[in-house]
């Protein structure tokens, strides 16, 4: 075995949660050592978030110089180049990764680029390309994140995953989506507007299937007049090639049948990075799919480690991420924070965007408390009207006792900077009339918040009427 190194904090995995806290404990002065597999920044920067949201502007641009006549543009017909649009998005994560090596090397922590396994107890060997370090640390950080989930059924396809399709170098003739949720959702929008023919399955009865079914419904009809074909209630049965192409068979509601496509994207859902670590030799108990237990403050079963962002098996989204560390910090510091009651907004960067906090409106029937619902559509607020972005609503549930928003489904354009807005009002526990009666700059789509929370826009809920109207 390799010489014995002791540090005060070890950080196995580099991911938003884990790279912060990383940085913050080395700047204060601790002997802390940060180990990454793969990529300075984590998958945020390198594979998902920070690359995803660059093309899907690309995308967006597309579709606006598409649709330039609207607004009384003659545009020469457009014309995709992925490898200019794939340097652009390779620019973005450079600089904000080459950011991310300088704060490493300002803060004064060890970076080491290997794969970690724990051999006992606070105790853990980091395999790189030139060496094997023994590692024993007082206490331990595990970010190590998650990645995509590829069913054994496409073992014979090669298929790609959101990571391999943000690195192409063509845009395909024609891709099938398999999954109904955002990543499913964003990928399928951007490559049908970069000039894909574009089917999408989803195996449930509606597309992003926590959802209100008026939210989901209304995704499904903005992406199906973007020209995706959907098909709801279908199974993968079987897939395989044919030449070039890739076949699948699949069961629908009408019975079997076989569509074909020149690439297939499958994201059906991510699997935790913890096979590795061989946790066990560490105390560390895991679920049925592999991610890490912790309670709500972080802490996993075994004394003095912690485990952050995806791989602890709650919301994956890189601001839960961050928040993770925060939650960690803090009690390093005798602070007593806990997951427990946070609020979690994420948005989906389709167009329209569709944002979500707080509880949505199945949730509140669930609840069998009585609950006003508050809507406006879109086509009836200024702003929305002279941006030509009419399309979708914005939704809210509203508290009947105390008059505070519990929740918000918002489909529309700028969906998450409104949600924000009202996020914050939440948080503080203000009223819906402090949104209703504020003053916000005309027009703005923020304004629409004093309309959807007009009275005439909001309506008595209950129980009971929700039951028979959802009947």
């Amino acid at each position: 075995m390799a010489d014995l190194e002791h540090y005060e904090y070890a950080i196995i995995g580099g991911g938003k949660g884990g790279k912060t806290l990383a940085v913050a404990l080395a700047t204060a002065g601790h002997k802390t050592v940060l180990v990454e597999r793969d990529k300075i920044g984590g998958s945020c920067i390198r594979v998902a978030c920070i690359p995803s949201k660059t093309m899907v502007r690309s995308a967006q641009v597309m579709a606006l110089i598409t649709d330039a006549f609207k607004y009384g543009i003659d545009a020469t017909p457009p014309v995709v180049l992925m490898d200019k649009v794939m340097a652009r998005k390779r620019d973005v994560v450079e600089e904000m990764t080459s950011a991310n090596w300088e704060q490493f090397k300002r803060s004064g922590m060890d970076f080491i680029l290997g794969t970690a396994k724990f051999i006992a107890e606070k105790t853990f060997e980091v395999a790189s390309y030139e060496q094997t370090r023994t590692i024993k640390a007082n206490k331990i950080f595990i970010g190590t994140g998650s990645r995509p989930f590829i069913p054994k059924i496409y073992d014979n396809v090669k298929p790609l995953t959101s990571e391999a399709l943000m690195n192409i170098a063509y845009v395909p003739d024609s891709l099938l989506v398999v999954g109904g949720g955002y990543i499913g959702l964003e990928f399928a929008q951007m490559f049908q507007r970069f000039g894909s023919e574009v089917i999408l399955i989803e195996r449930g009865e509606q597309l992003l299937a926590r959802e209100d079914y008026d939210v989901s419904d209304a995704v499904r009809k903005a992406i199906e007049e973007d020209g995706i074909d959907v098909l709801l209630n279908t199974q993968v049965l079987e897939a395989s090639r044919n030449g070039v192409e890739v076949e699948l068979k699949i069961q629908t509601t009408k019975g079997e049948r076989t569509i074909s496509g020149a690439q297939v994207l499958v994201a059906t859902g991510r699997i935790p990075n913890t096979e590795a670590l061989n946790l066990k030799a560490a105390g560390i108990d895991t679920d049925e799919r592999g991610f890490i237990k912790v309670n709500d403050m972080l802490e996993t079963s075994a004394k003095d480690i912690w485990a952050l962002g995806d791989v602890n098996g709650g919301p994956q989204f890189t601001h839960i991420s961050l928040d993770d560390f925060r939650i960690v910090f803090a009690n390093l510091n005798g602070g007593n924070r806990s997951r427990k009651d946070r609020a979690v907004p994420y948005t989906i960067f389709i167009e329209p965007e569709l944002a979500r906090v707080g509880i949505n409106e199945k949730e509140a029937i669930q609840s069998k408390k009585p609950f006003r619902l508050a809507y406006v559509p879109m086509s009836v607020i200024p702003a929305a009207k002279t941006r030509g972005q009419t399309e979708g609503f914005m939704k809210a549930i509203i508290d009947k006792e105390n008059s505070q928003v519990l929740g918000i489904a918002f489909f529309c354009a700028e969906a998450a900077e409104i949600m924000a807005v009202v996020q914050v009002a939440m948080q503080a526990r203000l009223p819906y009339t402090f949104l209703r009666d504020n003053v916000f700059a005309h027009p703005t789509l923020a304004e629409g918040l004093n309309m959807l929370f007009a009275e005439n826009n909001i309506h008595e809920y209950s129980p009971e009427l929700a039951a028979l109207s959802h009947a």
